[in-house]
């Protein structure tokens, strides 16, 4: 890998971070726990069209990683992987099929995110009546995954004469 990706995939680690803290120092839009923007899917999106997949992973978990351990905790930790880990999947081959814009992958994104997550708290609590949460999830992750969708399609449109 050359130094300059390695410089610019360092820079996207830090900027997806950045989001991460201000995001959690924003209280909630609505009085509803775990409805977030998710202002760093902003970054992996962008990544996701302009560099690749493997590289978005890469920033993905590095980026996961980091935050929980300087402003989270295991359950932090948990939540987040099990969310990135179905939402990164799933953009992933969506973007590959060609057939999807920016908005829709980010929408799949969201949505998936938060049920990786209601699996994790299930499983991390015992129980299943978590469940009964996901609507309003689906809800937030359909509006949020549209916000970041389109944020991300202008970028990446506008980012098309740099060479990365």
């Amino acid at each position: 890998m050359k130094a300059k990706k390695i410089a610019f995939l360092g820079l996207a680690i830090a900027l997806a971070m950045i989001f991460s803290f201000v995001e959690s120092q924003i209280p909630a839009l609505v009085a509803m726990p775990g409805v977030k923007v998710g202002l760093p899917n902003l970054v992996m999106v962008f990544l996701l069209y302009r560099v690749g997949w493997k590289e978005t992973v890469i920033v993905s978990i590095i980026r996961i990683f980091l935050t929980s351990l300087l402003f989270g905790n295991l359950q932090v930790l948990t939540f987040s992987i099990a969310g990135a880990v179905l939402s990164l999947t799933g953009m992933i081959l969506l973007k590959k099929t060609g057939w999807f814009s920016c908005i829709t992958v980010s929408i799949v994104g969201g949505l998936l995110h938060n049920i990786g997550q209601i699996v994790a708290a299930c499983l991390w609590t015992q129980t299943a009546q978590i469940a009964f949460y996901l609507p309003v999830l689906l809800v937030s992750g359909s509006v949020a995954g549209t916000v970041i969708g389109l944020a991300s399609g202008i970028i990446v449109k506008r980012s098309e004469k740099w060479r990365l």
